[in-house]
């Protein structure tokens, strides 16, 4: 009889229990997930070790990374995909869902700028001239989907500078995101692709970095989603990838840290003044 009157007193107390405060159960199982673009999630994966010494995370809630492209991850977010922080390869998208109220405004910043290179698996690239050569069936150029990859856009703005642009656009192998166009390559399947420098740096490759003023710097922002359920959580992550040591350390993988491309920029305009 006691064991009986002890088990509705456990059940009664847990009922109350969820009853009373789900939203902080909740919370405190949810994992935080992380909508990163493509080109950025080799990076956020080695770096999410050393963040999760920093948030002192031992159990629960674990950390979710969910990667594709940003034009995907935007649609995604847009229909109620449950993502607490978005890592988009542009700034465009990020700033679309501030403007909808979907992400929080205060929480929109440049965490990386990407940087582009040419590159094949077949032969040593040392300069621009290799895409002088006359696009054929047999020497295509893979690039990011140009329509939906910020990659691919500032790809299309390279060619579009170099003049190539009417010569390759029908010779074009384009990837739904720029690690699509990276594993073509690294294939063979192409036999020269502009990819992303981060992913020649994290797979010890080399190619040759296109100049910067043949394309729009790729400013890579975050924001928080607004209907997040780990909000201190996400402002701590936001915080540990904006903060002086991790900005430093993006030039190791290929990357700009914002603030130290500023500054060079600065210097750079004070030079020919």
């Amino acid at each position: 009889m006691r064991s009986l009157a002890l088990k509705i007193i456990l059940v009664s107390f847990f009922c109350f229990y969820f009853v009373i405060f789900p939203q902080q159960v909740k919370a405190e199982t949810a994992p935080l997930r992380i909508a990163v673009a493509a080109n950025f999630y080799p990076v956020l994966e080695q770096l999410l070790t050393e963040f999760q010494k920093v948030a002192k995370l031992t159990a629960a809630p674990n950390i979710q990374l969910i990667s594709a492209a940003s034009g995907t991850l935007y649609q995604q977010i847009s229909h109620g995909a449950p993502f607490d922080v978005f890592l988009s390869a542009d700034a465009i998208r990020p700033q679309q869902l501030v403007d909808r109220q979907l992400a929080d405004a205060s929480s929109l910043k440049t965490y990386a700028i990407g940087q582009l290179s040419l590159w094949s698996a077949n032969q040593a690239v040392d300069s621009l001239a290799v895409l002088s050569a006359k696009p054929s069936e047999q020497n295509k150029l893979a690039i990011a989907n140009p329509n939906i990859a910020p990659y691919g856009i500032a790809a299309k703005e390279v060619l579009t500078k170099l003049n190539l642009w009417q010569s390759y656009k029908h010779k074009l192998i384009t990837g739904i995101n720029i690690n699509q166009t990276f594993q073509q390559v690294h294939s063979g399947a192409v036999n020269l692709g502009i990819v992303a420098k981060s992913q020649l740096v994290l797979n010890n490759l080399q190619g040759f970095d296109i100049p910067e003023h043949l394309y729009t710097p790729i400013s890579q922002q975050l924001v928080i989603i607004n209907n997040t359920k780990q909000a201190e959580l996400a402002q701590q992550f936001c915080a540990f990838l904006l903060s002086a040591p991790i900005q430093q350390k993006l030039a190791l993988y290929g990357y700009h840290s914002p603030l130290l491309y500023n500054q060079k920029v600065a210097e750079l305009i004070t030079a020919e003044q």
